[in-house]
C-alpha cells in the first residue's frame, strides 16, 4: 500500500486546533485515570492500535492497575470498575458508536447525577477528542516509529 498523507504536515493548522483542545482537556477537573480509561476504551471500540498503545503506556505511567486495563475490552462483565467508571465507560461506548442509538437517556442521566454538568461536559469533550484522534490515526494508518 502506498504511504498516506501526514495531515500534520499537509494541514498543520488542523493539528494545532486539535492540540488546542488537548490543552483544554489537560487542565480540566476530570481525573487523569478516568480520562485514560475512556481514551483506551474508545480506541478499543474503534480498533485504533496506535492510540491503544499510546494510552495504555500513559495509563501505566500514572498508576492504573494492569488488570483494569486488561478488563477494558469486557468492562461490563468486570468487577474492577466502580459506579462512576462504569457510567463513563457506557457513555464512551454510546458516544463512540453514536450512529447505533445515540446516547441513551439512562446513560446521560446517570452520568449527570454522578458527575454534575461540568464534569459531564468535560467527559463528553474527552470522548469527542479521542474519537477524533482515532479517526486521524486510522485514516492515515499512523504507526509508532
Amino acid at each position: 500500500m502506498a504511504k498516506r498523507i501526514d495531515i500534520a504536515q499537509v494541514q498543520p493548522a488542523a493539528l494545532t486546533a486539535m492540540l488546542s483542545i488537548e490543552g483544554y482537556l489537560s487542565k480540566v477537573e476530570l481525573s487523569g485515570e478516568l480520562k485514560e480509561i475512556m481514551k483506551i476504551r474508545a480506541s478499543i471500540v474503534n480498533k485504533c492500535a496506535y492510540c491503544i498503545q499510546m494510552h495504555t503506556a500513559e495509563a501505566l505511567k500514572i498508576g492504573i492497575d494492569q488488570q483494569k486495563l486488561f478488563a477494558l475490552s469486557a468492562w461490563e462483565e468486570s468487577p474492577l470498575f466502580d459506579q462512576t467508571e462504569r457510567a463513563l465507560l457506557k457513555l464512551t461506548d454510546e458516544m463512540t458508536l453514536i450512529a447505533n442509538a445515540g446516547v441513551s437517556d439512562m446513560t446521560y442521566q446517570q452520568c449527570l447525577e454522578l458527575l454534575g454538568e461540568e464534569l459531564l461536559a468535560q467527559a463528553m469533550m474527552q470522548v469527542i477528542m479521542i474519537n477524533a484522534w482515532n479517526r486521524f490515526a486510522l485514516a492515515t494508518k499512523m504507526t509508532h516509529e
